[in-house]
């Protein structure tokens, strides 16, 4: 089976890059199909996560105004989809343009649209004008009904969607391990962006709160830096600088989660949560925020993680402090967490993926 995936880029750390090296080397590698990658990079090298060699990627350059913007992608697109001449095209990209797609492309092949965030985020976001905002919103909620699918990563994400050709099917985990976080160590582990959605801002004010008790206690943050350090500055103003480490992406941020007891997640809102099954995979607690719509489908409170009430600021330093005090209900709940990470294993999720393509073109 060939397939083309249409994505933005790939030359970067971001989740969508780090789960699609995974899917794609995992059809070339396990079920023999034929898998190229449409980008944006601009030039495809350096990548951040390892592509098997036989994925063939396309890299379209697209300059000018917007109007320039657009024709050159249309023509890169038609370009592609003829070059390859696909089974199946799968759209990883949340832009405006990706929704377009059904519109642009005039053809049987079956396309298939993978939603990697939440539409919560669309319809609060700050825009500049009508045209940012509520049109924008309405065009894609109009447009996801035109793809041969609809593939949403929660039965939450769906929800939102409202559409008629939906399916769940999450991410899944990158590694497989037996290994095991041994939950000795005076650490919080936090993973994600410099963002507003990611809410490291409501994470440092947290941990203001949990050092006054637990000063032996150490935050780390992982997640790429803006060149403001607005986060940096605010640790500093917020006293908690000696007990706040940053550091940039790193490849092997299971090698961290291991080194760490608890996993916190602060995010205004999710697409999915992958942090969270990656940590939980090793045994590590996870508290997060009850935030649209990634961590309710993952955590189930008081079981495998704390799902705290949004913006409870109180609430979310009462967990993390609980999961300090007492060592045995750590390891009680990162036991649970690890056997409920199970279900997002990549055989099983990539089985779902075969099915699908199967269903779609009738082999």
């Amino acid at each position: 089976m060939k397939i083309l995936y249409i994505v933005p880029e790939i030359n970067n750390e971001g989740g969508v890059a780090r789960i699609l090296s995974v899917k794609a080397n995992y059809l070339v590698e396990n079920f023999g199909y034929e898998v190229h990658i449409l980008t944006q990079n601009e030039g495809n090298n350096p990548l951040f996560f390892t592509f098997n060699e036989k994925i063939v990627l396309h890299d379209m350059i697209l300059k000018g105004n917007v109007v320039s913007f657009f024709l050159q992608y249309v023509k890169a697109l038609k370009n592609a989809v003829n070059t390859v001449r696909p089974d199946l095209i799968l759209i990883c990209d949340n832009g405006l343009k990706a929704y377009g797609i059904p519109f642009i492309l005039k053809t049987k092949t079956p396309v298939i649209f993978e939603c990697h965030g939440s539409k919560y985020i669309e319809e609060n976001e700050q825009a500049n004008s009508f045209f940012g905002s509520k049109l924008k919103v309405a065009f894609k909620a109009f447009a996801a009904n035109r793809f041969t699918k609809f593939v949403a990563l929660s039965k939450e994400s769906l929800k939102e969607w409202k559409v008629r050709n939906g399916v769940v099917i999450p991410n899944s985990l990158w590694f497989k391990t037996s290994d095991a976080a041994h939950l000795k160590s005076k650490k919080v582990i936090v993973v994600g962006r410099h963002s507003y959605e990611k809410g490291l801002d409501r994470m440092l004010q947290i941990w203001q709160k949990v050092i006054v008790n637990h000063p032996d206690w150490s935050l780390e943050i992982y997640g790429k830096s803006t060149e403001n350090q607005e986060l940096q500055k605010l640790a500093i103003a917020l006293n908690i600088a000696h007990k706040v480490t940053f550091f940039e992406p790193v490849k092997n941020i299971n090698d961290k989660y291991l080194e760490a007891s608890i996993l916190a997640m602060t995010s205004r809102y999710e697409g999915f949560g992958m942090v969270l099954i990656e940590a939980m995979a090793l045994g590590v607690p996870v508290v997060a925020y009850d935030c649209p719509c990634g961590p309710r489908s993952i955590i189930t409170n008081n079981k495998n993680g704390f799902l705290v009430e949004d913006g409870n600021l109180d609430s979310f330093v009462e967990k993390i402090e609980l999961l300090i005090e007492d060592e045995n209900f750590r390891v009680q709940m990162g036991n649970e967490a690890q056997k409920s990470s199970k279900a997002y294993q990549i055989d099983t999720i990539m089985l779902q993926w075969k099915s699908l393509f199967e269903e779609l073109t009738g082999n």
